[in-house]
Protein backbone atom coordinates (compact mmCIF):
# COMPACT_ATOMS: atom_id res chain seq x y z
CA UNK A 1 0.00 0.00 0.00
CA UNK A 2 1.49 3.36 -1.04
CA UNK A 3 2.16 6.13 1.46
CA UNK A 4 -0.59 8.29 -0.08
CA UNK A 5 -3.16 5.50 0.17
CA UNK A 6 -2.11 4.72 3.74
CA UNK A 7 -2.45 8.40 4.64
CA UNK A 8 -6.00 8.50 3.33
CA UNK A 9 -6.90 5.24 5.06
CA UNK A 10 -5.55 6.48 8.38
CA UNK A 11 -7.22 9.86 7.98
CA UNK A 12 -10.71 8.77 7.00
CA UNK A 13 -11.26 5.14 8.05
CA UNK A 14 -12.39 6.10 11.58
CA UNK A 15 -15.04 8.43 10.18
CA UNK A 16 -17.47 5.79 8.91
CA UNK A 17 -18.64 2.38 10.10
CA UNK A 18 -16.85 0.64 7.25
CA UNK A 19 -14.41 2.91 5.43
CA UNK A 20 -14.17 5.73 2.93
CA UNK A 21 -17.18 6.55 0.76
CA UNK A 22 -17.07 5.82 -2.92
CA UNK A 23 -20.08 7.94 -3.75
CA UNK A 24 -18.50 10.94 -2.05
CA UNK A 25 -16.19 11.17 -5.02
CA UNK A 26 -18.86 12.49 -7.37
CA UNK A 27 -19.44 15.86 -5.78
CA UNK A 28 -15.93 16.18 -4.38
CA UNK A 29 -14.35 15.55 -7.74
CA UNK A 30 -16.52 18.24 -9.25
CA UNK A 31 -15.29 21.00 -7.01
CA UNK A 32 -11.68 21.66 -8.09
CA UNK A 33 -12.37 21.80 -11.83
CA UNK A 34 -15.74 23.55 -11.88
CA UNK A 35 -13.74 26.45 -13.33
CA UNK A 36 -13.61 24.54 -16.62
CA UNK A 37 -16.98 22.86 -16.36
CA UNK A 38 -18.87 26.05 -15.60
CA UNK A 39 -17.58 27.36 -18.91
CA UNK A 40 -18.37 24.16 -20.81
CA UNK A 41 -21.95 23.98 -19.59
CA UNK A 42 -22.84 27.02 -21.64
CA UNK A 43 -21.99 25.12 -24.81
CA UNK A 44 -23.69 21.82 -24.02
CA UNK A 45 -27.12 23.43 -23.55
CA UNK A 46 -28.04 21.20 -20.64
CA UNK A 47 -31.76 21.31 -20.00
CA UNK A 48 -32.74 23.22 -16.84
CA UNK A 49 -33.70 20.98 -13.96
CA UNK A 50 -37.32 20.73 -12.95
CA UNK A 51 -38.61 22.60 -9.94
CA UNK A 52 -38.97 19.36 -7.95
CA UNK A 53 -35.29 18.51 -8.47
CA UNK A 54 -33.74 18.49 -4.96
CA UNK A 55 -30.49 20.08 -6.12
CA UNK A 56 -31.45 23.50 -4.77
CA UNK A 57 -32.85 22.02 -1.58
CA UNK A 58 -29.54 20.98 -0.12
CA UNK A 59 -29.00 21.23 3.61
CA UNK A 60 -25.92 21.69 5.77
CA UNK A 61 -25.26 18.17 7.00
CA UNK A 62 -22.64 19.27 9.51
CA UNK A 63 -24.97 21.79 11.15
CA UNK A 64 -27.54 19.02 11.47
CA UNK A 65 -24.97 16.64 12.96
CA UNK A 66 -23.84 19.27 15.43
CA UNK A 67 -27.41 19.64 16.67
CA UNK A 68 -28.22 15.95 16.85
CA UNK A 69 -24.89 14.38 17.83
CA UNK A 70 -22.41 16.92 19.26
CA UNK A 71 -19.85 14.28 20.21
CA UNK A 72 -19.72 12.82 16.71
CA UNK A 73 -19.55 16.33 15.25
CA UNK A 74 -16.59 17.15 17.51
CA UNK A 75 -14.81 13.96 16.43
CA UNK A 76 -15.34 14.79 12.76
CA UNK A 77 -14.26 18.37 13.22
CA UNK A 78 -11.07 17.22 14.91
CA UNK A 79 -10.17 15.35 11.72
CA UNK A 80 -10.48 18.54 9.69
CA UNK A 81 -8.44 20.50 12.23
CA UNK A 82 -5.50 18.13 11.71
CA UNK A 83 -5.01 19.44 8.18
CA UNK A 84 -2.51 22.29 8.11
CA UNK A 85 -3.87 25.77 7.30
CA UNK A 86 -7.41 24.41 7.03
CA UNK A 87 -9.21 27.12 9.01
CA UNK A 88 -8.67 30.16 6.77
CA UNK A 89 -9.54 31.14 3.19
CA UNK A 90 -7.72 34.51 2.99
CA UNK A 91 -4.00 35.10 3.55
CA UNK A 92 -1.46 37.93 3.45
CA UNK A 93 1.89 37.23 1.73
CA UNK A 94 4.91 39.32 2.74
CA UNK A 95 8.57 39.34 1.74
CA UNK A 96 11.19 42.03 2.40
CA UNK A 97 11.46 44.57 -0.39
CA UNK A 98 8.00 43.82 -1.83
CA UNK A 99 4.58 45.28 -1.37
CA UNK A 100 2.32 42.75 0.35
CA UNK A 101 0.45 40.22 -1.77
CA UNK A 102 -2.83 38.48 -1.00
CA UNK A 103 -4.08 34.89 -1.46
CA UNK A 104 -7.77 34.01 -1.55
CA UNK A 105 -9.25 30.52 -1.70
CA UNK A 106 -12.25 30.50 -4.03
CA UNK A 107 -15.20 28.26 -4.76
CA UNK A 108 -16.05 28.17 -8.47
CA UNK A 109 -19.73 29.05 -8.03
CA UNK A 110 -21.94 32.05 -8.78
CA UNK A 111 -23.84 31.81 -5.50
CA UNK A 112 -23.97 35.36 -4.09
CA UNK A 113 -22.83 34.03 -0.73
CA UNK A 114 -19.59 33.11 -2.49
CA UNK A 115 -19.18 36.05 -4.88
CA UNK A 116 -19.69 38.67 -2.14
CA UNK A 117 -16.13 38.96 -0.85
CA UNK A 118 -15.36 39.51 2.83
CA UNK A 119 -14.51 43.14 3.56
CA UNK A 120 -10.79 42.47 4.01
CA UNK A 121 -10.55 40.56 0.73
CA UNK A 122 -12.57 43.21 -1.11
CA UNK A 123 -10.26 45.97 0.14
CA UNK A 124 -7.16 44.04 -0.92
CA UNK A 125 -8.65 43.29 -4.33
CA UNK A 126 -9.57 46.93 -4.91
CA UNK A 127 -6.03 48.15 -4.28
CA UNK A 128 -4.13 45.34 -6.04
CA UNK A 129 -2.49 46.08 -9.40
CA UNK A 130 -2.41 42.45 -10.62
CA UNK A 131 -5.00 39.66 -10.28
CA UNK A 132 -3.75 36.08 -10.60
CA UNK A 133 -6.30 33.32 -11.25
CA UNK A 134 -6.10 29.65 -12.11
CA UNK A 135 -6.68 30.63 -15.73
CA UNK A 136 -7.03 34.01 -17.40
CA UNK A 137 -8.75 32.34 -20.37
CA UNK A 138 -12.11 32.68 -18.65
CA UNK A 139 -12.17 36.34 -19.70
CA UNK A 140 -12.95 35.32 -23.28
CA UNK A 141 -15.41 32.43 -23.06
CA UNK A 142 -15.73 31.93 -26.80
CA UNK A 143 -11.98 31.78 -27.34
CA UNK A 144 -11.53 29.48 -24.35
CA UNK A 145 -14.29 27.18 -25.55
CA UNK A 146 -12.76 27.10 -29.02
CA UNK A 147 -9.45 25.98 -27.56
CA UNK A 148 -11.17 23.22 -25.62
CA UNK A 149 -13.21 22.18 -28.61
CA UNK A 150 -9.93 21.80 -30.49
CA UNK A 151 -9.29 18.93 -28.07
CA UNK A 152 -12.39 16.74 -28.57
CA UNK A 153 -10.55 13.84 -26.96
CA UNK A 154 -10.98 15.61 -23.62
CA UNK A 155 -14.75 15.69 -23.95
CA UNK A 156 -15.92 12.95 -26.30
CA UNK A 157 -15.32 9.26 -26.91
CA UNK A 158 -13.88 8.48 -30.33
CA UNK A 159 -15.10 5.98 -32.92
CA UNK A 160 -17.65 3.46 -31.66
CA UNK A 161 -16.65 3.86 -28.02
CA UNK A 162 -19.22 5.36 -25.64
CA UNK A 163 -19.98 5.65 -21.94
CA UNK A 164 -22.12 2.51 -22.31
CA UNK A 165 -18.93 0.47 -22.71
CA UNK A 166 -18.04 1.20 -19.09
CA UNK A 167 -21.43 0.64 -17.48
CA UNK A 168 -23.06 -2.38 -15.91
CA UNK A 169 -26.66 -2.94 -17.10
CA UNK A 170 -28.10 -1.51 -13.88
CA UNK A 171 -25.81 1.53 -14.11
CA UNK A 172 -26.87 2.20 -17.69
CA UNK A 173 -30.52 2.05 -16.68
CA UNK A 174 -29.84 4.44 -13.81
CA UNK A 175 -28.14 6.95 -16.12
CA UNK A 176 -30.78 6.59 -18.82
CA UNK A 177 -33.55 7.40 -16.34
CA UNK A 178 -31.57 10.11 -14.56
CA UNK A 179 -30.63 12.07 -17.66
CA UNK A 180 -34.04 11.63 -19.26
CA UNK A 181 -35.56 13.33 -16.20
CA UNK A 182 -33.25 16.23 -17.00
CA UNK A 183 -34.46 16.32 -20.61
CA UNK A 184 -31.45 14.54 -22.10
CA UNK A 185 -31.99 11.16 -23.81
CA UNK A 186 -29.15 8.67 -23.28
CA UNK A 187 -28.37 8.64 -27.01
CA UNK A 188 -27.67 12.38 -26.86
CA UNK A 189 -25.11 12.09 -24.07
CA UNK A 190 -23.57 8.64 -24.56
CA UNK A 191 -20.52 9.95 -26.47
CA UNK A 192 -19.60 12.47 -23.76
CA UNK A 193 -16.83 11.62 -21.32
CA UNK A 194 -18.09 10.91 -17.78
CA UNK A 195 -16.51 14.01 -16.22
CA UNK A 196 -18.54 16.20 -18.55
CA UNK A 197 -21.71 14.32 -17.66
CA UNK A 198 -20.94 14.60 -13.96
CA UNK A 199 -20.73 18.37 -14.30
CA UNK A 200 -24.24 18.44 -15.74
CA UNK A 201 -25.76 16.73 -12.72
CA UNK A 202 -23.45 17.81 -9.89
CA UNK A 203 -24.20 21.52 -10.11
CA UNK A 204 -27.41 22.51 -8.29
CA UNK A 205 -30.40 23.79 -10.21
CA UNK A 206 -29.98 27.31 -8.87
CA UNK A 207 -26.37 27.38 -10.11
CA UNK A 208 -27.45 26.26 -13.58
CA UNK A 209 -30.17 28.90 -13.58
CA UNK A 210 -27.72 31.68 -12.68
CA UNK A 211 -25.33 30.38 -15.35
CA UNK A 212 -28.12 30.58 -17.95
CA UNK A 213 -28.71 34.19 -16.90
CA UNK A 214 -25.05 35.04 -17.39
CA UNK A 215 -24.20 35.48 -13.70
CA UNK A 216 -20.42 34.95 -13.35
CA UNK A 217 -18.91 32.52 -10.87
CA UNK A 218 -16.45 34.01 -8.39
CA UNK A 219 -13.26 33.58 -10.41
CA UNK A 220 -14.84 35.02 -13.54
CA UNK A 221 -16.26 37.93 -11.53
CA UNK A 222 -12.81 38.71 -10.15
CA UNK A 223 -11.37 38.60 -13.68
CA UNK A 224 -14.05 40.87 -15.10
CA UNK A 225 -14.01 43.32 -12.20
CA UNK A 226 -10.22 43.44 -12.28
CA UNK A 227 -10.09 44.09 -16.01
CA UNK A 228 -12.75 46.82 -15.71
CA UNK A 229 -10.66 48.48 -13.00
CA UNK A 230 -7.54 48.46 -15.17
CA UNK A 231 -5.78 45.65 -13.36
CA UNK A 232 -3.55 43.16 -15.14
CA UNK A 233 -5.08 39.66 -15.24
CA UNK A 234 -2.74 36.67 -15.20
CA UNK A 235 -3.29 32.91 -15.15
CA UNK A 236 -1.12 30.07 -13.86
CA UNK A 237 -2.78 27.25 -15.83
CA UNK A 238 -4.63 26.80 -19.08
CA UNK A 239 -8.10 25.27 -19.23
CA UNK A 240 -6.77 22.50 -21.46
CA UNK A 241 -4.11 21.68 -18.86
CA UNK A 242 -6.79 21.41 -16.20
CA UNK A 243 -8.89 19.11 -18.35
CA UNK A 244 -5.84 16.98 -19.17
CA UNK A 245 -5.37 16.39 -15.45
CA UNK A 246 -9.02 15.45 -15.05
CA UNK A 247 -8.81 13.08 -18.01
CA UNK A 248 -5.70 11.42 -16.59
CA UNK A 249 -7.67 9.89 -13.73
CA UNK A 250 -8.89 6.31 -14.32
CA UNK A 251 -12.12 5.90 -16.27
CA UNK A 252 -13.43 3.72 -13.43
CA UNK A 253 -13.04 6.67 -11.05
CA UNK A 254 -15.06 8.98 -13.27
CA UNK A 255 -17.77 6.42 -14.01
CA UNK A 256 -18.17 5.72 -10.30
CA UNK A 257 -18.43 9.45 -9.61
CA UNK A 258 -21.03 9.91 -12.34
CA UNK A 259 -23.16 6.97 -11.24
CA UNK A 260 -23.04 8.07 -7.61
CA UNK A 261 -23.99 11.65 -8.44
CA UNK A 262 -27.02 10.52 -10.47
CA UNK A 263 -28.01 7.84 -7.96
CA UNK A 264 -27.93 10.15 -4.95
CA UNK A 265 -29.08 13.62 -6.03
CA UNK A 266 -30.06 14.66 -2.52
CA UNK A 267 -26.65 13.69 -1.15
CA UNK A 268 -25.01 15.64 -3.98
CA UNK A 269 -27.14 18.69 -3.19
CA UNK A 270 -26.54 18.37 0.55
CA UNK A 271 -22.78 18.02 0.11
CA UNK A 272 -22.69 21.05 -2.17
CA UNK A 273 -24.46 23.13 0.48
CA UNK A 274 -22.33 21.63 3.25
CA UNK A 275 -19.16 22.40 1.31
CA UNK A 276 -20.35 25.93 0.62
CA UNK A 277 -20.94 26.52 4.33
CA UNK A 278 -17.51 25.09 5.17
CA UNK A 279 -16.00 27.44 2.60
CA UNK A 280 -17.76 30.49 4.07
CA UNK A 281 -16.56 29.52 7.54
CA UNK A 282 -13.03 28.91 6.30
CA UNK A 283 -13.14 25.24 7.37
CA UNK A 284 -11.70 23.94 4.10
CA UNK A 285 -9.99 20.99 5.79
CA UNK A 286 -13.38 19.49 6.66
CA UNK A 287 -14.49 19.05 3.04
CA UNK A 288 -13.00 15.59 2.50
CA UNK A 289 -13.83 14.20 5.97
CA UNK A 290 -17.43 15.43 5.69
CA UNK A 291 -17.88 13.92 2.23
CA UNK A 292 -16.60 10.59 3.52
CA UNK A 293 -18.65 10.63 6.70
CA UNK A 294 -22.03 11.36 5.14
CA UNK A 295 -21.67 9.21 2.00
CA UNK A 296 -24.58 6.81 1.39
CA UNK A 297 -22.28 3.95 0.32
CA UNK A 298 -18.87 2.81 1.49
CA UNK A 299 -16.07 1.04 -0.36
CA UNK A 300 -12.67 0.24 1.06
CA UNK A 301 -11.08 0.21 -2.41
CA UNK A 302 -11.64 3.93 -2.78
CA UNK A 303 -8.72 4.88 -0.54
CA UNK A 304 -6.62 4.44 -3.67
CA UNK A 305 -9.00 6.62 -5.72
CA UNK A 306 -9.01 9.38 -3.14
CA UNK A 307 -5.22 9.38 -2.87
CA UNK A 308 -4.87 9.59 -6.65
CA UNK A 309 -7.48 12.34 -6.80
CA UNK A 310 -5.61 14.42 -4.25
CA UNK A 311 -2.24 13.85 -5.87
CA UNK A 312 -3.22 14.75 -9.44
CA UNK A 313 -6.02 17.29 -9.10
CA UNK A 314 -4.71 19.09 -6.06
CA UNK A 315 -1.11 18.44 -4.95
CA UNK A 316 0.66 18.43 -8.33
CA UNK A 317 -1.29 21.47 -9.44
CA UNK A 318 -0.37 23.23 -6.19
CA UNK A 319 3.30 23.03 -7.18
CA UNK A 320 2.51 24.30 -10.68
CA UNK A 321 0.57 27.24 -9.26
CA UNK A 322 3.33 28.09 -6.78
CA UNK A 323 6.12 27.87 -9.37
CA UNK A 324 4.29 29.86 -12.04
CA UNK A 325 2.87 32.31 -9.55
CA UNK A 326 6.18 33.13 -7.84
CA UNK A 327 7.61 35.48 -10.53
CA UNK A 328 4.29 37.34 -10.66
CA UNK A 329 4.10 37.64 -6.88
CA UNK A 330 7.67 39.02 -6.91
CA UNK A 331 6.21 42.22 -8.40
CA UNK A 332 4.21 42.84 -5.23
CA UNK A 333 0.66 44.15 -4.74
CA UNK A 334 -0.79 40.99 -6.32
CA UNK A 335 -4.18 39.47 -5.50
CA UNK A 336 -4.04 35.70 -6.17
CA UNK A 337 -7.27 33.69 -6.13
CA UNK A 338 -7.44 29.92 -6.70
CA UNK A 339 -9.68 27.08 -5.55
CA UNK A 340 -9.70 26.84 -1.75
CA UNK A 341 -8.65 23.19 -1.68
CA UNK A 342 -5.31 24.29 -3.13
CA UNK A 343 -4.45 26.31 -0.03
CA UNK A 344 -4.50 23.62 2.65
CA UNK A 345 -2.26 20.76 3.70
CA UNK A 346 1.47 20.12 3.89
CA UNK A 347 1.81 20.72 0.14
CA UNK A 348 -0.84 23.41 -0.15
CA UNK A 349 -0.07 26.82 -1.59
CA UNK A 350 0.26 28.40 1.84
CA UNK A 351 3.09 26.03 2.80
CA UNK A 352 4.70 26.08 -0.65
CA UNK A 353 4.85 29.88 -0.65
CA UNK A 354 6.34 29.85 2.84
CA UNK A 355 9.10 27.61 1.46
CA UNK A 356 9.65 30.23 -1.25
CA UNK A 357 10.45 32.81 1.42
CA UNK A 358 7.08 34.41 2.08
CA UNK A 359 5.69 35.18 5.51
CA UNK A 360 2.11 33.96 5.12
CA UNK A 361 -0.34 35.26 7.69
CA UNK A 362 -3.99 34.34 8.11
CA UNK A 363 -6.50 37.15 7.67
CA UNK A 364 -9.60 36.29 9.68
Amino acid sequence: MSAAVTRFKDRFAPLTPDAIADRALGVLAALPFLLVLALLLAFFQAAPARAEDPACGGKDLLAELKATNPAEYARLRAEGDKIRNSGVRFWKLEKPGQEPNWLLGTMHLSDPRVTDLPAEAKAAFDTASVVVLESDEILDQQKAAARLMARPDLMYFAGKESIADYLKPEERKLLEDGFLKRGMPFAAISKMKPWILTSMVALPTCELSRKAQGVPFLDMKLARDGLAAGKEIKGVETLAEQMDVVASLPMSFHVKSLVGTVKYPQYTADMMETTLQLYLQGDIGLVFPAGAYFAPEKDLDDFKDMALFEEKLITLRNHTMADRGEPILARGNVFMAVGALHLIGDEGLVELLRKKGYTVTAVK
